[in-house]
């Protein structure tokens, strides 16, 4: 695919955005750094009390059923009404511990100039279940930011061929106060890719 830049070009376009724009130690939920060559970005971690929420989701929900099952048992004839609640009280529980989960899953994304890749990483909480991906600075065609309907901004890659681009969020809940931030960081990204153009992408 390619994005129309030499190698060159773009070690001289970010070494411009590093003399230009120094990178901030924290942009809305994630943490900035460098190492070596390589630009890390990082969710912060939540506190140890939402990360417990999952589990405790899953363990009412385990007594929800249990109960439910019960009455089902002891008279099917006068409580259908409270097994029933009890059973989609346990199914509810499910689902919301499954949302949390998502929501708790750490992000991380290296930027490694001398290989000229973006690695991106979603870090679960449960053993075995990270993910990683690797992709060349050429797959990349845009970095957006976008507002999302929950209010704040997010910045998002996107990635892959033009006829199924993908996305992958960098950085979510940035706040209005951190506008000028935001932007830096944008730039910044945007020059290590050899991108062309800028805007304000809606969801």
């Amino acid at each position: 695919m390619g994005n129309g830049r030499s190698a060159y070009a773009r070690a001289v376009s970010f070494e411009d955005a590093l003399r230009e724009n120094r990178v901030p130690p924290l942009l809305g939920d994630v943490r900035l750094f460098y190492d070596g060559g390589r630009l890390v970005g990082e969710s912060l971690p939540p506190p140890w009390t939402l990360r417990l929420l999952p589990s405790l989701c899953l363990g009412l929900a385990g007594v929800s059923t249990v109960v439910g099952l019960v009455l089902l048992v002891q008279d099917a004839s006068r409580t259908p009404g409270a097994a029933a609640l009890m059973l989609f009280l346990a199914g509810a529980l499910v689902a919301g511990a499954l949302l949390l989960e998502a929501r708790l899953k750490r992000r991380r994304f290296v930027l490694h100039f001398k290989t000229e890749s973006l690695r991106l990483e979603t870090l679960a909480w449960a053993p075995g279940a990270a993910r990683t991906e690797t992709l060349p600075f050429d797959d990349v065609r845009a970095v957006h930011i976008v507002q999302p309907s929950g209010g704040g901004y997010s910045l998002v890659v996107e990635y892959g061929p033009e006829e199924a681009p993908r996305r992958a969020l960098l950085v979510r809940d940035v706040r209005p106060s951190e506008g000028e931030t935001l932007h830096r960081v944008w730039r910044l990204l945007h020059n290590a890719f050899g991108l062309k153009g800028a805007g304000l992408a809606g969801r």
